[in-house]
């Protein structure tokens, strides 16, 4: 069953109000409380969309997969690499116990990064 997974995403992008980021974005406020509140049954593609946009990530970064009761899938089929992943992106946490001489590094590699895209 497919189900969307946005918690992770805002806190990677250091959200730390994420309905009134939602709804500053343009999805209504009873829209963005069923999203961040996993009352998503349904969801419009227009709101994904708009997710991809404003979060700079794909489908794939929001949607997660888990097999329904009984549902016996290889782990070469294309919906496996949509189950959840236990990757924390709660970088604002991390940095903070990061030395300083290690922090300089990071930066020197996120500033390399931008210069090539």
């Amino acid at each position: 069953m497919l189900s969307l997974n946005l918690r992770p995403v805002l806190v990677a992008r250091g959200i730390d109000k994420p309905h009134a980021f939602l709804v500053r974005s343009g999805i209504h406020s009873s829209a963005a409380h069923n999203l961040l509140n996993d009352f998503t049954p349904n969801f419009k593609l227009a709101h994904i969309d708009r997710l991809c946009s404003i979060l700079s990530c794909t489908p794939n970064d929001l949607l997660v997969w888990t097999p329904n009761p009984g549902e016996k899938l290889t782990d070469e089929h294309p919906l496996t690499g949509l189950k959840k992943q236990s990757t924390d992106l709660n970088w604002q946490n991390t940095i903070k116990t990061i030395p300083l001489n290690q922090l300089a590094q990071i930066v020197k590699l996120i500033n390399a990064h931008k210069g090539t895209t």
